[in-house]
């Protein structure tokens, strides 16, 4: 469904200011982990390694959603959400701060799709 042109500059506004404070706030703790490339190090864990694997698909996706929503906003909820279910099942709980990368996918998605001369 399309978005009146003041709803979608407001949702592509908000998309891009989360992903830029995620950006600006992870990307640090992400290098500062010590070794941030997965299945390296023996004492990661498996959600630790797959955590690893999403953050860089994950970073791409809200750098990529500045130019192209739907593109970006599909690398972010995919990884991400694929995550928050495998924390789900193996840890039992929701890995709470993932939750605001998620909402910038969707929202880069609900601007994707949400313009009128999309197609």
């Amino acid at each position: 469904m399309p978005l009146s042109p003041e709803r979608l500059k407001a949702t592509r506004w908000t998309a891009r200011i989360l992903a830029l404070a995620v950006l600006l706030f992870g990307l640090p703790f992400y290098f500062g982990y010590g070794n941030p490339l997965p299945f390296i190090s023996p004492g990661y864990s498996l959600v630790d390694n797959v955590w690893l694997s999403i953050f860089p698909l994950m970073f791409l996706g809200l750098a990529l959603g500045w130019f192209r929503e739907k593109a970006g906003g599909y690398l972010i909820v995919i990884p991400v959400g694929a995550g928050l279910v495998l924390g789900l099942v193996v840890h039992r709980e929701l890995v709470v701060p993932m939750l605001v990368p998620l909402l910038a996918g969707v929202l880069f998605l609900a601007a994707g799709h949400g313009k009128r001369n999309s197609g």
